[in-house]
């Protein structure tokens, strides 16, 4: 006898319901009302459509906890919450009745860092952390090989804590000189899976995986509006974000410091930001859309770090973003936009200067 979730995947109910969730996301980006430019509107629903890429990839191709995958939730073309361009993300479904193993070999990427996730977007819009794991505090052998223990119960050697409710282990790879680095080889296994092979698909894990991509990509477009909405109000032309507790609660690296705001800019302006640097292994400044999405970082100078910016004789740093380079400062390109969403990241830092900031004419 057929099941209950037979039937609907049978009689194309299943797929017709998750055709129609998607559809009613689409009021996210139709009733939001600072998407009123027609790139901000095109961007809100390639930005859906980049969300249910992501969230199949989590909860239908790579969601099997006894056989995980690496996947991107965030890369060029699909990006999350101020996706950094000068990281690689990996992601991996778990499951905290699970222990696994990481093996790798770090080569030359210079930072690395490790965490599992209760992954709660869908329901609260937070990604608690529930184990951290910095390279700077792991072993290595003399080839920069490694291996890393993810348990509940302390593991020796490298180990990162996993807990109950476990469900996604994230890798964030940093790069100063991403063209001339070699990112790190990363593989994970669970240790002693229950079978030798994956089960095969079943229509109750189809259906499933269709009502959790849903509810994913609603409930991550939401959460970061709810950030856009806020920033707006309070962040205008300025990163000055020190409370921290609503960027770690939504899955943020603990070592990092985050300055985000929102940018407006008429034509003919630019937005001056100067801060000092203070002693840190990492920082960047990033330009983002609205949806709070990093701009075009392939073919646009959209972001400045540690390695390619030019600091002033004093050791400040002075950014612009304006459409076109001014010819003082480090120009970011506003890529097309008029205005957006912007993040400075600070990582560990011996302090968290906030930066000033300043709109100006520039020459037309």
């Amino acid at each position: 006898m057929s099941s209950e979730a037979e039937k609907r995947v049978a009689s194309g109910e299943a797929w017709s319901d998750f055709c129609r969730r998607l559809d009613a996301i689409g009021q996210v980006v139709l009733n939001y009302d600072l998407a009123g430019t027609p790139i901000d509107q095109a961007e809100g629903y390639r930005y859906l459509s980049r969300l249910t890429r992501i969230a199949l990839d989590m909860h239908l191709e790579e969601a099997d906890t006894d056989f995980p995958g690496f996947y991107a939730a965030s890369h060029p073309t699909a990006k999350i919450g101020a996706d950094n361009p000068d990281n690689i993300y990996m992601n991996a479904s778990i499951s905290g009745a699970r222990r696994y193993r990481i093996t790798g070999k770090r080569n030359s990427v210079p930072i690395l860092s490790f965490g599992t996730k209760a992954n709660r977007y869908a329901i609260d819009g937070t990604m608690a952390s529930t184990g951290e794991l910095d390279s700077a505090d792991m072993q290595f052998g003399p080839d920069g090989s490694f291996e890393i223990i993810v348990s509940k119960d302390k593991a020796n050697g490298n180990w990162l804590p996993l807990a109950e409710d476990s469900s996604m282990l994230l890798v964030r790879q940093t790069f100063l000189d991403r063209d001339n680095e070699e990112p790190a080889k990363i593989k994970i296994e669970a240790i002693d899976p229950p079978q030798p092979t994956p089960v095969p698909l079943t229509a109750e894990k189809l259906e499933q995986g269709f009502q959790r991509a849903a509810a994913f990509v609603e409930g991550t477009a939401k959460t970061f509006l709810r950030w856009t909405d806020m920033l707006v109000g309070e962040q205008l032309n300025k990163l000055e974000t020190t409370d921290q507790t609503m960027f770690y609660k939504a899955g943020g690296d603990p070592t990092i410091f985050y300055l985000h705001g929102y940018w407006k800019l008429a034509p003919g302006e630019a937005l001056v930001i100067e801060t000092p640097v203070p002693e840190c292994t990492f920082w960047n400044f990033q330009v983002d859309n609205i949806w709070f999405e990093s701009l075009d970082y392939r073919h646009h100078k959209v972001h400045v770090n540690k390695h390619t910016a030019k600091l002033n004789p004093d050791g400040s740093v002075t950014i612009v973003l304006a459409d076109k380079d001014p010819g003082y400062g480090n120009w970011v390109d506003k890529a097309g936009h008029d205005q957006g969403t912007m993040l400075l990241r600070w990582t560990s830092a011996s302090e968290h200067p906030v930066p000033k900031t300043k709109v100006v004419k520039i020459d037309g």
